[in-house]
């Protein structure tokens, strides 16, 4: 029973698309295409370009004088001599260990100011903008039956045009 009803329907489903589909059956023909000419858009481009060059780099560093131990020495000999004058039993030691570390430093001397240059090389993106033309479309002008029409399409036809007749009762 319940498969009839299955069937009957499809059949009055089937039988309804079929009616449905024949009123508003369209037709297709050719019409010759008259003028078909571009519409153009114009955009900016920008392209990135990596430039580099050669640079020059400066810098300073302080480094200690060469060459002079035997300044370092007697440096720490004379500040020994003289950290051993103040204090007494261990505080005595301690001021003749100071005495001698800034004795050396001190024959040592300054550290002296050294100026280098060295090579890099720089990188810079800059962008380069350039138009090019973009084509939107096409304004398509063709003749069926006699009559003039326009259309935009997305491409160029060519030489016709597929139309869409439409046929439908009047009333």
């Amino acid at each position: 029973m319940n498969s009839k009803r299955t069937i009957a329907g499809l059949a009055t489903a089937t039988a309804l698309l079929a009616v449905s589909t024949g009123a508003n059956a369209a037709v297709y023909d050719y019409a010759k295409v008259i003028s078909s000419q571009p519409i153009v858009r114009y955009v900016n481009v920008k392209t990135p370009v990596r430039e580099c060059w050669q640079d020059t780099e400066y810098y300073t560093s302080y480094e200690p004088r060469r060459n002079a131990p035997g300044r370092t020495l007697a440096g720490a000999i004379i500040g020994g001599v003289v950290g051993h004058q103040f204090g007494s039993g261990r505080g005595n030691d301690a001021a003749t260990i100071a005495g001698s570390m800034l004795g050396a430093a001190i024959g040592r001397g300054p550290m002296h100011r050294v100026e280098y240059a060295r090579p890099v090389e720089r990188c810079e993106t800059r962008y380069r903008s350039r138009q090019e033309q973009r084509i939107d479309g096409y304004n398509v002008v063709y003749r069926y039956n006699g009559q003039k029409y326009s259309t935009r399409m997305p491409y160029d036809p060519g030489k016709r045009i597929k139309v869409r007749v439409d046929i439908r009762p009047a009333g």
